[in-house]
């Protein structure tokens, strides 16, 4: 069986913490009636003809904005006069989507996608998940501190232990 030592298990936290917390950056928790953004920044130097956003269990599209307008055409009926760009002029490349009265309905996976002029193809710039609960707010936060402290607590204890045979085995005990 192969020997678990402290950097390993410091390692093993470590890259936990990142995943879990790289998870929660792109995960927007809400409650029913509040307007949500859903960031999206599009990278530096892309000349864009178009953009969209969607969300994965749909067919139709939540916002599409091409000749500095929003086109409503093909857009799902349940996002209409509920959704605009935060900044419509994206200045700084800044394409996040305002999403207006949340209900739990719109629970899902959005993704940001503009059309590359260059390329002349379309791109996916990011993916956010929203979650929309009747639960007060906080509890990625909550999540993510638990997860955290219970790593370093473990990892402690692993440590202690380990310590503590080491210890054993330089008295000549068993």
């Amino acid at each position: 069986m192969a020997s678990l030592t402290l950097p390993s298990l410091c390692w093993a936290q470590l890259f936990l913490f990142v995943v879990v917390f790289a998870e929660a950056q792109n995960t927007i928790t809400a409650e029913p009636g509040q307007d949500v953004v859903l960031p999206c920044r599009i990278p530096t130097g892309k000349i864009i003809q178009g953009m969209k956003w969607n969300r994965a269990d749909l067919d139709e599209y939540v916002l599409f904005f091409r000749d500095e307008r929003l086109d409503p055409d093909g857009q799902h009926p349940f996002f209409k006069n509920r959704v605009d760009l935060q900044d419509r002029k994206m200045n700084n490349g800044d394409a996040s989507l305002v999403l207006k009265n949340v209900t739990t309905a719109d629970d899902g996976s959005y993704s940001c996608n503009i059309f590359n002029k260059e390329t002349k193809s379309w791109e996916s710039i990011n993916t956010v998940s929203l979650t929309v609960s009747g639960q007060t707010g906080g509890s990625v936060g909550l999540i993510i501190g638990l997860s955290v402290s219970a790593g370093v607590f473990v990892a402690a204890v692993v440590g202690f232990l380990i310590y503590r045979k080491h210890e054993r085995k330089e008295r000549g005990v068993n």
